[in-house]
C-alpha cells in the first residue's frame, strides 16, 4: 500500500535563485497492494517527482520543501532511508546512465543481489531468469559503455527485477526502445503484475500503451492530480485531455466521430483490438 496524505513538495533553489513552484501540491491518494498504475502528463508536471517520493529519494537525496506524509507498506518515508525502501521498491530511472555502476552487464544486474545479500545459487538463479526474460542473454559479458540506450535500459530493468521487489517503478522505460521491445517490457511487468502480484507503477508518454496495459491511469498537470481512474475511463474525457495537452489514443478519437455521426452505438475502445471489432461493426464485414 503506497498512502500521500496532503503531499506537496518543492525542490530547494539555489542561493540566488527564487523558490521555484512546488513539484507537486496536495497531493491525496492510495495505490494498492497488486495494482498496475499509469502515470502521465506533459512535461514538468511532477511525473519523476512523484516516483522520486516512493523510492525516499525525497526527501532524502532531493531536498526541499516537504508538507504532507508518504507511507510506503506502513513506513513513513521520511523515517527510513531509500536503503531501507529499496528491499520493497525497485525503480528505474528516466535516465538510464545515472543508474549504472558496473561496468559490464552481468556485475550490473549482480550488484543489488550481492548487496542484498542474495544467497549465491539464488543469484545465479534469478541471473539466467531475468537474462532469459529481458532477451539479453547476449549481452551478458558486454561493456555497458558500448550498449545502445534501449540495451541499456533492458539491463537497468533485469537489475531491478532481478531483486525481486514488491513495488517496481519505472520511468519512462520505453523511451528508447522499438515499438516490438516496448510491447516485451509491457508484456513482462503485466505478468509479474497478473501472476506475482505486483505493484506496478510506470511513467510513460506513450499513452496508447498505457491504455493496453495498465489498470488504473493517472494524469498529472502542474504537480496536481487531474484525472485518476480506470484506463478504459478516459473515452469520457477526451477534453479534458486535450486541454492538458495530451493525445487520447487515435482508436478513442475514432470511435467518437463514429458515434457522433451515428454510425456506432457500442463501448469506445482504447486498444487496437477493440477497435478492430468496432470497424467491423460499422461496416458490417
Amino acid at each position: 500500500m503506497i498512502r500521500f496524505q496532503d503531499f506537496s513538495f518543492r525542490y530547494q533553489a539555489g542561493k540566488t535563485e527564487e523558490p521555484a513552484d512546488f513539484a507537486l501540491k496536495d497531493i491525496s491518494m492510495e495505490i494498492r497492494e497488486g495494482e498496475f498504475v499509469g502515470i502521465t502528463g506533459t512535461s514538468g508536471a511532477g511525473k519523476s517527482t512523484l516516483t522520486y517520493s516512493i523510492s525516499g529519494l525525497i526527501p532524502h537525496h532531493f531536498s526541499g520543501d516537504f508538507y504532507g506524509s508518504v507511507e510506503v507498506n506502513g513506513m513513513d518515508t521520511v523515517e527510513v532511508h531509500p536503503e531501507q525502501l529499496a528491499r520493497f521498491v525497485g525503480q528505474v530511472f528516466q535516465d538510464i546512465d545515472s543508474q549504472m555502476v558496473s561496468s559490464v552487464v552481468e556485475d550490473e544486474i549482480l550488484f543489488g543481489m550481492e548487496n542484498f545479500q542474495v544467497p549465491r545459487d539464488e543469484i545465479t538463479r534469478r541471473l539466467e531468469e531475468v537474462l532469459d526474460m529481458l532477451g539479453i542473454a547476449s549481452l551478458r559479458r558486454r561493456q555497458i559503455s558500448s550498449l545502445s540506450g534501449g540495451q541499456k535500459q533492458k539491463v537497468a530493468i533485469a537489475s531491478i527485477l532481478a531483486l525481486q521487489p514488491d513495488i517496481i517503478l519505472l520511468d519512462e522505460p520505453t523511451g528508447e526502445l522499438d515499438p516490438e521491445s516496448t510491447v516485451m517490457i509491457y508484456e513482462i511487468l503485466r505478468r509479474l503484475n497478473r501472476e506475482f502480484h505486483k505493484t506496478v507503477i510506470v511513467v510513460e508518454q506513450k499513452i496508447m500503451v498505457l491504455c493496453a496495459y495498465v489498470s488504473r491511469l493517472v494524469v498529472l498537470d502542474k504537480g496536481k492530480v487531474m484525472f485518476d481512474g480506470p484506463s478504459d475511463s478516459i473515452t469520457g474525457e477526451i477534453e479534458l485531455f486535450k486541454s492538458l495537452g495530451i493525445n487520447v489514443p487515435r482508436v478513442v478519437e475514432l470511435g467518437h466521430l463514429l458515434k457522433k455521426a451515428g454510425l456506432y452505438s457500442g463501448k469506445i475502445p482504447t486498444e487496437l483490438d477493440g477497435a478492430e471489432k468496432m470497424v467491423r461493426e460499422v461496416c458490417r464485414c
